[in-house]
């Protein structure tokens, strides 16, 4: 039986505190295990990687310009969809959803979810040659969810945060990376936690680093690879170089010799995929 939305209208109601904590507080994200989603596209991605929904909520004012309509229409399907699944919605004014909203342009609809596991020791891999993308210490969110777009475009079977700077579930990352959260199988751990991981998986370490590199078309990927990048700013630890089968560097013919992060690791990747799928057509 559908439920109806409880209305809540006071930016001081205790659930609507609540909610701006889980925003814009790591540490509250963390104590209580949820995290916010915006906007259809993204809880919808949410829904179909299997997290798990705890609360919804809709504005029901959001939409009153014809051209929104179709959005307005869709946004209150889901709504009824998830009451009839006797998950708890409420509809808000528009003042409560403006405070509780990170991002000002969506179809009204803001879920709040139950976080998953990210535990290097949780990831099972599915593909016995995996191409697998690493970040040493990423701190921006816009980088990393730039890099979850990359990810996800080229579709690598994982993509793993070493020594993450950044809590997972921060609203911008969600919001850079166009849900690609959602739709890329992702694990977290220590530099050497995930090197030892690689190393026991028989997954071949190629890094991002300029000296004493080769250039990166010379590399073969063609086996299990562990595409590693770092920081605009500081590169890759020792640690990575130390542990490299192969250092790489992409040329740069300009004069600034820094290249945004995600698109360095979009380069590596791609290269890798062409390499594969050559040797597939010749095998």
């Amino acid at each position: 039986m559908e439920q109806q939305p409880t209305l809540l209208t006071s930016t001081n109601n205790g659930l609507i505190k609540q909610i701006v904590q889980w925003q814009e507080k790591s540490r509250a994200r963390k104590k209580d295990g949820l995290f916010v989603v915006e906007g259809l596209r993204e809880i919808n991605l949410a829904l179909k990687a299997g997290y798990q929904g705890s609360m919804f909520f809709y504005c029901n004012e959001i939409a009153h310009n014809p051209a929104a309509q179709t959005d307005h229409i869709a946004a209150l399907d889901f709504i009824k969809s998830i009451g009839g699944q006797g998950i708890k919605t409420y509809e808000v004014s528009l003042g409560v959803y403006k405070k509780i909203a990170y991002r000002s342009s969506t179809e009204g609809v803001i879920g709040v979810f139950k976080s998953k596991n990210h535990e290097l020791k949780a990831l099972q891999l599915k593909s016995k040659n995996p191409l697998i993308l690493v970040a040493e210490a990423p701190e921006k969110p816009g980088n990393i969810g730039a890099l979850l777009r990359t990810a996800d475009a080229a579709g690598v079977d994982a993509f793993l945060l070493a020594n993450p700077l950044t809590d997972l579930y921060n609203p911008n990352i969600i919001r850079s990376s166009v849900g690609g959260i959602f739709t890329t199988t992702i694990a977290t751990g220590t530099t050497q936690e995930i090197i030892d991981y690689l190393n026991g998986h028989n997954i071949a370490i190629y890094s991002a680093i300029l000296q004493e590199a080769i250039p990166y078309t010379q590399a073969n990927y063609t086996n299990p690879t562990a595409l590693v990048v770092g920081t605009e700013a500081d590169g890759l630890s020792e640690t990575w170089r130390a542990a490299s089968k192969a250092k790489v560097k992409i040329p740069m013919n300009g004069a600034i010799d820094s290249m945004n992060v995600s698109v360095s690791a979009g380069i590596l990747i791609y290269e890798a995929l062409r390499q594969r799928s050559i040797n597939a057509v010749e095998s």
